[in-house]
């Protein structure tokens, strides 16, 4: 049976900030929990986008374009420019890995312009009591997506130097010594300033797109909240000059939120490229 509806600014945040989960947590690391809507939005955002620019690609003229073949002529134009822009090497993974997660993130994104209420509300009539749309205010997908680039840096950086040559960038800089006995002696001091930016790329790469839509989620949810009793609050005419003012603050967000969703989707993009192609080239 769905539990009773929030009451409370605070049970109403917590409410919309729990997820469908299959169970819960033990500790803060719990590989067994699986969170369902992210799962499910992640997936149904991946078919929508590798569905619909499969489809403009079958269906793409020679002649005058229609307007969604222009959209992705226009995206796909963009992504390739910020790629030969930051890469100088030759990778034919690269192009579509950055299209992808644009285009990925993008979408993730954009759920959070959705009515926070609207789809949890949809999912309440059948019996499901918690929703989470967005599935980037979800640290594992954010991790998940960093983690993935993580690796390809490591194996390009294999690839392409050689594991002694991957070595040696993390043991034998900024400090080097033409000495054997001195280099040998500044490998743990070079390591250790060199490891720590190397493992802080996932985590800053996660936590930059986690935070930023986090917290405009939040700013939604503390809108959304000012006029939670509905009726009851709005029998007079200071309840409606909070709706008004409600709307008009939830208006502006969204429209400045726009910025913010593309803005966090094309910089994990481009710092995806950098990293890549930092990979790639001999230091």
């Amino acid at each position: 049976m769905a539990a009773e509806a929030p009451t409370t600014a605070n049970e109403y945040i917590l409410h919309h900030l729990t997820f469908l989960s299959n169970k819960e947590p033990r500790g803060i690391v719990d590989f067994s929990v699986i969170h369902w809507d992210t799962v499910f939005f992640s997936v149904a955002l991946a078919l929508l986008f590798g569905g619909s620019f499969y489809m403009a690609a079958r269906t793409a003229k020679a002649g005058v374009p229609g307007k969604f073949q222009n959209f992705v002529e226009l995206v796909v134009e963009f992504v390739d420019t910020q790629v030969k822009d930051s890469f100088h090497g030759t990778n034919k993974l690269l192009a579509p890995l950055a299209l992808t997660i644009f285009c990925w993130v993008l979408l993730f994104n954009a759920m959070d312009i959705l009515p926070v209420d609207l789809l949890p509300w949809a999912a309440h009539g059948v019996g499901i009591e918690h929703l989470k749309v967005v599935p980037t205010t979800d640290l594992n997908t954010t991790f998940a997506m960093a983690l993935t680039v993580f690796v390809l840096i490591i194996y390009y950086s294999i690839k392409v130097k050689g594991l002694g040559g991957f070595a040696a960038e993390l043991t034998l800089q900024p400090f080097v010594a033409k000495n054997i006995v001195l280099k040998i002696l500044l490998i743990p001091v070079n390591l250790l300033l060199e490891i720590v930016p190397f493992l802080a790329r996932p985590i800053s790469l996660s936590l930059r797109l986690y935070g930023n839509l986090f917290a405009g989620e939040m700013i939604f949810l503390l809108l959304a909240a000012l006029t939670l009793h509905g009726a009851q609050q709005l029998s007079g005419a200071g309840g409606w000059a909070l709706l008004v003012a409600q709307f008009a603050l939830a208006l502006a967000w969204a429209i400045f939120h726009l910025l913010v969703i593309t803005l966090q989707a094309f910089i994990f993009m481009v710092l995806t490229i950098v990293y890549l192609s930092m990979a790639q080239e001999h230091h």
